[in-house]
């Protein structure tokens, strides 16, 4: 199998898996996909006998622990050598991160199917609501009321401090005789 195929075939099989890996390694997912990045130049640069994908991804996972492994001693040994300028970062607490997103998770589960589709439409791709209302081919007032009923019902859900959100303020307005 030519390096190229090799090289698609293990990325399409095993890129997620790899990835999931690099960042239980590094503990962040920039770091790990720079370690995925880092351990695919190094296999796949020369070329070795890799009989199919699956053996692949075992030399890219060997690659990634070594990498890392060599990061770690290295960063050790400098922090050795310059004590006074080099100082360890503290890694914040992102268990409170975790448990708002998961809430927000179940919140917008627990939304309509039309008004989940018209927050992710209106806060996640970030169009206004007049895209919004014609991507969902529905009248603006019909899409600002979805968002305000979806938005009270997630600030129940998840607690009026989890988020800050804009909103649009919805006007009666007189009926004409």
């Amino acid at each position: 199998m030519a390096a190229d195929d090799l090289l698609t075939a293990t990325l399409e099989r095993a890129s997620g898996r790899l990835a999931a890996y690099g960042y239980l390694l590094t503990g962040s997912q920039h770091a790990g996909e720079d370690l995925v990045q880092d351990a695919l130049v190094k296999v796949f640069v020369k070329r070795r006998r890799i009989p199919n994908a699956a053996a692949a991804e075992g030399y890219v996972r060997a690659a990634m622990r070594t990498l890392h492994i060599d990061r770690l001693r290295r960063e050790r040994l400098w922090r050795n050598a310059a004590p006074a300028q080099v100082t360890r970062d503290e890694a914040p607490d992102h268990a409170e991160a975790v448990a708002t997103s998961d809430a927000i998770a179940r919140a917008l589960d627990a939304l309509a199917p039309r008004e989940r589709t018209a927050v992710v439409l209106r806060y996640f791709d970030d169009l206004t609501v007049a895209d919004t209302a014609a991507a969902m081919g529905l009248a603006t007032g019909t899409v600002k009321r979805y968002l305000s009923d979806a938005l009270d019902r997630l600030a129940v859900e998840v607690g009026h401090d989890a988020f800050e959100t804009e909103r649009v303020a919805v006007v009666e307005t007189e009926v004409r005789p």
